[in-house]
């Protein structure tokens, strides 16, 4: 039995995920960071914060023990932080980065060992679409996902002679509690209040309309499984043509779109 490790599971997008690699026949090793946290029926809790390498070390050991190999590591733990860049202190934003950006990067050294001897595995990393289309007032966000994905582009190169492969899941907007749970920048700025307001608004609206995180897991489990996977499965209503027209519009033209529809004309 193929085995996989899902990090962040308590919840939307990792939650979905982790059962449906389990439904695909994988044994799924979930992790939480508290040790009562429930999960669901048939997955085996394993409990860690990604923002401590030891704690991660000690986990992936415990798995490779219990089940002998890794087949996938799914890199889905992370938060959100909204806020103009002005008004976010250093530290704030580094808190971030240390959960969406290093907390992927100490997960995937820590499988990578047991991936390389047995000439195989997959590494999903949980972008957004915001890693390749950078939004007003969820910029330090946008940042780790995009340091996310230049990442693990440079980690496929290096990986690939050894049988492992690296794949970038970009989801738009789904149901989840992202826009509840969401850090905001702990200063305030009166300046920015008007905009502030029209983005989360407009981001409140995208996630109420947005797709169930049931359709990112599907992406995950084809991922995971298909021969060749693709570099990138963008998921979710919009975020394929946003992709393709930010791709091939002039630039100009699609700025003043985008700008428009977050309410941020002038």
């Amino acid at each position: 039995m193929k085995v996989a490790i899902v990090t962040g599971i308590s919840s939307g997008i990792g939650r979905s995920s982790a059962v449906a690699l389990s439904e695909a026949g994988f044994k799924v090793f979930g992790t939480v960071r508290k040790a009562d946290a429930e999960v669901p029926r048939g997955i085996e809790r394993l409990v860690l914060d990604v923002r401590d390498e030891a704690c991660v070390g000690r986990a992936v050991r415990k798995v490779h023990e219990k089940a002998g190999r890794i087949d996938v590591l799914v890199n889905n733990a992370g938060g959100a932080l909204s806020g103009a860049i002005e008004e976010t202190p250093t530290d704030q934003a580094q808190a971030l980065f240390d959960v969406n950006f290093f907390g992927a990067a100490r997960m995937t050294r820590a499988v990578l060992p047991t991936m390389r001897a047995q000439g195989s595995g997959r590494i999903l990393m949980m972008s957004s679409v915001v890693g390749f289309l950078p939004a007003p007032f969820l910029g330090y966000y946008a940042a780790s996902k995009h340091a996310l994905e230049g990442y693990s582009e440079s980690l496929e190169h290096e990986v690939r002679p050894f049988g492992v492969r690296v794949v970038l899941i970009q989801p738009g907007f789904m149901k989840t509690r992202i826009d509840k749970n969401s850090a905001v920048a702990v200063e305030k700025i009166d300046a920015y209040a008007p905009a502030r307001v029209r983005m989360q608004a407009s981001v409140n609206t995208v996630v109420e309309k947005g797709d169930d995180p049931g359709l990112v897991a599907k992406a995950v489990v084809e991922a995971a499984t298909v021969s060749k996977p693709t570099p990138r499965y963008t998921v979710g209503k919009g975020a394929a043509m946003l992709a393709t027209l930010r791709s091939f519009m002039p630039s100009g033209m699609f700025r003043r779109s985008f700008r428009s529809q977050l309410g941020m004309d002038g």
